[in-house]
């Protein structure tokens, strides 16, 4: 499973385009299509004029950033009214989507005076690609073309040691999300991140019968304990969110502590159960 939530991080979404041999380690598959056969891969990005500017800086900002706007226009460069008819026309072609924020207006009548530190405060929705593949390759590939298109590796190697953590990460928070809509016979009506001014949440979900249910995924190899959970409890009320179910997912497992830490809305999901994804 680890294996194969590895390889989905960086071919999801063009898994029928490719032949990958899964004898191989992750190292050798990433060397074989991304080295060696950059030119094959590179057509994959459709339409080609993805790899152009501006489109090529605002896709490699969005897959390198924390994907709200304001920061992907900044780190892009552009403006806010370039960006947001880039950003229309990369949802049309079906590259990226757009997640809402869902944290509740600063203000609770119009002429409420806000606290100094909150006035530049901007409640913005997030931008996701949706496919694995074009987050790495925006992210991991295009910033080393040049490189890549002459056979040099060693920088896009660096960068790829260095930062490819995050990227699981990030996978296994989505696949996560699948996978507690999958727990709940696909009864959830909202699922996804959550974020507000004081912190940022993996899982934040409503199911039919409106219990909430806010998860925290840990892509790491150690064990998930205890505190993580009383972590979870403490970030939830600091943004007053009432929960009636905390999910914890992980990659590694659980202390024996938290395993036989009996309560009725704790929900703790290991890597094994990610098996159910694959079957749908």
């Amino acid at each position: 499973m680890e294996q194969a939530l590895e390889l989905f991080a960086v071919f999801g979404g063009v898994e029928e385009a490719i032949e990958l041999d899964f004898f191989d380690d992750l190292d050798s598959i990433i060397r074989f299509n991304f080295v060696e056969k950059y030119k094959v891969l590179n057509g994959l990005i459709s339409p080609s004029y993805l790899i152009d500017e501006p489109y090529r800086y605002l896709l490699v900002s969005i897959a390198r950033g924390d994907g709200r706007l304001s920061n992907v226009f900044r780190k892009a460069k552009v403006g806010e009214a370039l960006g947001l008819r880039l950003l229309n026309e990369l949802v049309e072609l079906d590259i990226v989507e757009l997640e809402d924020s869902r944290e509740p207006a600063l203000k609770k009548y119009p002429n409420q005076k806000l606290e100094k530190s909150l006035r530049s405060y901007k409640i913005e929705p997030k931008v996701r690609f949706k496919k694995p593949f074009h987050r790495f390759w925006f992210g991991f590939v295009e910033p080393y073309h040049k490189d890549l298109n002459r056979g040099d590796s060693k920088r896009f190697y660096e960068n790829f040691d260095q930062h490819f953590s995050r990227l699981h990460s990030f996978v296994f928070e989505q696949l996560s999300q699948e996978l507690l809509n999958t727990y709940y016979h696909n009864q959830l009506i909202l699922n996804g991140n959550y974020w507000d001014k004081h912190s940022e949440f993996d899982i934040w979900a409503t199911h039919q019968d409106g219990r909430k249910i806010l998860g925290e995924c840990k892509y790491t190899n150690r064990h998930v304990c205890k505190s993580e959970l009383t972590k979870l409890r403490q970030k939830a009320e600091t943004s007053d969110l009432k929960v009636d179910i905390f999910a914890l997912f992980s990659k590694n497992g659980f202390s024996n502590e938290l395993k036989n830490y009996k309560i009725k809305d704790l929900l703790l999901f290991e890597l094994k159960d990610f098996r159910k994804l694959l079957a749908i």
